[in-house]
């Protein structure tokens, strides 16, 4: 049996699907499994062993540029790629117009969110099979009832991300234990006071744990500098590539982050993690997983350092 997970973007929602993966290895091992996914993502998949291949699809850098004679070079590449192979079942976990079109490119029987559960109801007009699945549960949970709905099994038990970090060193990093500050987001209403940062920053240096922060973008690098340069033994990590993030998280001792996917990557990699919402509500898309994780805060709500300590606790 071969299958074609559907899932694009964004960061967060492709590490949501990563239990689908695994769920399905669980209960057919011979299943062959391919993951079309944004290129800008495709790292992602690549991190699970059971994933056969990954199918990379531009349509955020497509859309740009729509009538570029590159863009549908691109587009044939990506069709004559996603048609190679006939499937057994093709399941769209996003349930977005856009995973729909996607995802009719290919061969085989197409499963999806009936317009009831999908986000978009429209996608599910291009379906062979439309499933129901209860709108109010976590991101993770959809994923895996809509492929246990598609293949006729019930996931059950933890989610199993089933991904383990790439070795990688970080030339400049500490020594000793230390902590992952994720602190940049794509909103500027998720983010959580620089003070706060550097409160939370103190006081795990007393406890013998230096920061780490990433940073990509300019703005995201001049913060990191400003809260390492206010931050004892605090390293601001220069731009890294999605498996080297992964890398540098896997040997963390723990990850503080805001609403971002590289949370949801630490939960995924069994870091214990706390993740911080102050514009949103964790509830649906929370971190979730098998290891230690804590979601703290919500809409409209704000995490002291105080309460960040006290999470991690259990862990410190």
């Amino acid at each position: 049996m071969r299958l074609l997970l559907v899932k694009t973007s964004s960061l967060g929602d492709v590490i949501h699907n990563l239990p689908v993966v695994s769920d399905i290895h669980r209960h057919f091992p011979e299943a062959v499994i391919d993951w079309c996914v944004e290129d800008s993502f495709a790292a992602i998949p690549r991190l699970h062993p059971v994933v056969e291949e990954v199918i990379p699809v531009a349509i955020r850098r497509w859309r740009k540029h729509l009538f570029a004679r590159q863009t549908w070079q691109d587009f044939s590449i990506f069709r004559a790629q996603i048609k190679r192979e006939t499937y057994d079942l093709v399941i769209d976990t996003q349930g977005l117009l856009k995973s729909a079109l996607v995802a009719a490119q290919a061969r085989g029987t197409l499963c999806g969110y009936s317009a009831a559960s999908a986000r978009e109801p429209l996608a599910a007009r291009f379906y062979d099979r439309c499933l129901d699945v209860e709108v109010g549960l976590h991101a993770v949970e959809r994923n895996r009832l809509l492929a246990g709905a598609a293949l006729g099994y019930r996931p059950d038990g933890d989610p199993d991300y089933g991904i383990v970090a790439p070795t990688y060193r970080l030339d400049g990093a500490p020594s000793g234990p230390y902590a992952v500050f994720l602190t940049a987001t794509s909103r500027d209403d998720k983010l959580w006071p620089e003070a706060h940062w550097i409160a939370l920053g103190h006081r795990l240096h007393a406890q013998g744990i230096a920061a780490l922060l990433p940073a990509g973008s300019p703005v995201e690098r001049e913060r990191a500098l400003r809260l390492a340069a206010a931050i004892p033994d605090a390293v601001a990590v220069p731009p890294l590539r999605i498996g080297e993030l992964a890398g540098l998280l896997g040997g963390a001792r723990l990850a503080v982050g805001v609403d971002t996917g590289l949370s949801h990557l630490a939960v995924a990699l069994r870091v214990p993690t706390v993740a911080l919402y102050v514009a949103t509500d964790p509830g649906l898309t929370g971190v979730l997983g098998s290891g230690f994780h804590r979601n703290l805060g919500g809409k409209g709500l704000m995490p002291l350092p105080d309460e960040v300590i006290s999470a991690l606790a259990p862990v410190l």
